[in-house]
């Protein structure tokens, strides 16, 4: 099974939200490789839940896929954040999938950690520039994170 990372601020859906409603529409992304990440995710995928944009960025838990992605409303919406006036209903570049609540961890694990552990250096996560909101995360990745709870 594929697993992943993906970026949410904690002031627009944090893991202690999710936990509390369950399951959420994942949106927003705005990057296209990010976006095609998005795409190839597959219902049961596992994802690090990442705070990002706070006091305290890091992993703060796990998450699952549960919908196929399917076109952002965000986009065709004009009150929101995530408005884009190039998109239509017959053509919407962006997409958007549902996830549901698995485990916050009891610590966020901040980036400062991710970055000095040596099995994590091929992560984008924790490479300069790198900026992406969703990222693939390879079996040996997951198990050093995982093992940082």
């Amino acid at each position: 099974m594929p697993y992943w990372l993906m970026k949410s601020e904690p002031d627009e859906l944090s893991i202690h939200d999710l936990q509390r409603l369950g399951h959420a529409r994942w949106d927003g992304v705005r990057n296209y490789q990010a976006r095609n990440f998005l795409r190839s995710m597959q219902i049961g995928d596992l994802f690090f839940f990442y705070h990002s944009s706070c006091p305290e960025p890091g992993i703060a838990g796990i998450a699952r896929i549960i919908t196929a992605a399917y076109p952002d409303p965000t986009a065709l919406e004009p009150s929101s954040h995530y408005f884009d006036a190039k998109a239509s209903p017959e053509k919407n570049p962006w997409s958007a999938l549902d996830v549901d609540y698995v485990e916050a961890f009891p610590r966020v694990l901040p980036l400062a950690e991710l970055k000095a552990q040596t099995a994590l250096l091929e992560l984008p996560l924790v490479q300069k520039g790198s900026r992406l909101s969703v990222m693939p995360v390879s079996d040996d990745q997951w198990a050093a994170i995982l093992a940082l709870r």
